[in-house]
């Protein structure tokens, strides 16, 4: 498989410039960085969660989780983990668990942590277990200019 074609669209769409860095196929994204030489704090990972208003995509570091209730209250909704076997609907160009972090390119609003729009680098999943999209931080941080921000992670102990 090769980039997801919703995200090349989207990333020509948006004008944003972007390198294709290749790794052994992994199955997780701590994984994925250390194929790829990476640090995992610069590896931006996307969760899918839900309520009955529909989903929501959260990105955050591969080395932190989720506060879920933190999150919930920032949103003002009750946010749960997605149910897997949905998302290959979702995001019908992407092998499971590879999805890219990219909501807005899909029609899913996107909230992203805080944490990081602080490196100066960002890779992420391209669509599939073998690629990631590397992006400098600014062209990461003006994609991302237009979703909703805030404090809903912390790293992984």
């Amino acid at each position: 498989m090769s980039i997801a074609r919703t995200l090349q669209d989207y990333m020509v769409q948006e004008g944003i410039h972007y390198e294709v860095v290749t790794h052994q196929r992994t199955n997780s994204s701590i994984e994925t960085a250390e194929a790829a030489h990476v640090p995992g704090d610069e590896i931006a990972k996307a969760v899918i969660l839900e309520d009955d208003d529909g989903y929501v995509m959260a990105v955050v570091p591969a080395t932190h989780h989720i506060k879920l209730g933190s999150l919930s209250k920032q949103m003002h909704r009750e946010l749960r983990l997605a149910v897997e076997r949905d998302l290959s609907k979702l995001f019908n160009d992407c092998e499971a668990g590879a999805v890219p972090p990219l909501g807005m390119a899909y029609g899913m609003p996107t909230v992203v942590d805080d944490t990081l729009a602080k490196q100066p680098d960002i890779y992420f999943e391209a669509g599939d277990h073998e690629r990631l999209i590397h992006l400098d931080g600014d062209e990461f941080r003006h994609l991302f200019a237009t979703a909703e921000h805030g404090r809903f992670s912390s790293h992984i102990q």
